[in-house]
């Protein structure tokens, strides 16, 4: 799925760097150089420790070639090539599964997303918070495209997953690093990540960043993409309500399968002893009872599973 480039002085960094910068890039090739001489000059500003590590999502505009050069030429920066393009959560979660920093910051490469605000987010990070997002509070973005579509989303995101942001689409995020790496990423689960690490119990807080209009390539987005984050939407509201208690949620459907086939039952003893219908008659409802009460027992068993899986998962969470 993917190739991994670090440069050969890489040993010289420390092992685990305070901060890890993950940019994923999707045919990028105007923008890469740019980001790089951008971003390392705020790090180093920074003067803490980091290590930077770039994504190509399947590249074939000559993203990747000028990826190789700059990852041969800079001890600090980490290159991961996909053979194919899987998407911008794929492209963040093998990033995010690379990073060794205390502090692990996201943004896109296009620029739009401006680094120099990256010491904000880390100094609002160190006021104790786990998650620290940014709010492009005057977005230059076209209204009805972009701008429109996106409030409609935040509001449907937010009232869903409860975390109260004003931009839940902002790239530009910082995170604690061992908080992070606990989740997974697929789907278009990139956008609920702050509520995948609420559940985890994560801190969150917003702050207004700035927001630049793109200069060079084309936007990713489209409207094409609504039906697969709706879907991922519906995962998360699910994991959020039973990821706790997944035997409560089984037990809905195991309920209602039971006392359908209860039902079904009585309406066969009726018609056998009040109606007298021949028993030959009844082959039918019989295999339906027994169908809903052997699904009724599959799905008592499914949430038992799911019991056992989440108490294993929550005492591993704790034994370190």
């Amino acid at each position: 799925m993917e190739n991994r480039i670090t440069n050969k002085n890489t040993e010289r960094t420390e092992k685990q760097p305070y901060l890890s910068v993950v940019i994923p890039f999707y045919n990028e090739v105007e923008n890469v150089e740019r980001v790089w001489t951008i971003l390392s000059q705020v790090l180093d500003e920074t003067g803490k420790s980091y290590e930077v590590i770039f994504v190509d999502d399947g590249s074939d505009d000559g993203t990747r070639e000028t990826l190789r050069k700059l990852a041969a030429a800079n001890a600090f920066l980490k290159v991961i090539l996909f053979r194919a393009n899987f998407g911008q959560s794929a492209a963040m979660a093998a990033g995010f599964k690379m990073t060794k920093g205390q502090i692990v910051v996201a943004m896109d490469g296009d620029l739009q997303n401006d680094p120099k605000d990256i010491p904000l987010i880390l100094s609002k990070l160190e006021e104790g918070y786990d998650v620290v997002s940014g709010w492009r509070k005057n977005r230059k973005d076209k209204l009805i495209v972009r701008k429109v579509p996106s409030r409609i989303a935040n509001r449907i995101i937010c009232s869903v997953t409860n975390v109260k942001l004003h931009d839940t689409g902002c790239s530009l995020k910082a995170f604690r690093g061992d908080l992070l790496r606990k989740i997974s990423l697929y789907g278009e689960l990139h956008r609920f990540i702050p509520a995948l690490l609420r559940m985890e119990g994560a801190k969150i807080a917003e702050i207004p960043v700035r927001h630049h209009a793109r200069k060079f390539g084309k936007s990713k987005y489209n409207l094409s993409r609504t039906f697969r984050v709706i879907m991922d939407l519906t995962t998360i509201r699910l994991l959020m309500k039973h990821i706790h208690n997944p035997l409560r949620f089984f037990a809905h459907f195991s309920a209602f399968c039971f006392w359908a086939g209860v039902l079904v039952l009585a309406n066969a003893f009726y018609q056998l002893f009040w109606i007298k219908v021949d028993v030959a008659e009844l082959n039918i409802p019989i295999t339906l009872i027994l169908l809903l009460w052997a699904m009724a027992f599959q799905f008592l068993c499914y949430g038992l599973v799911g019991k056992l899986v989440v108490n294993t998962g929550s005492r591993k969470k704790f034994e370190y």
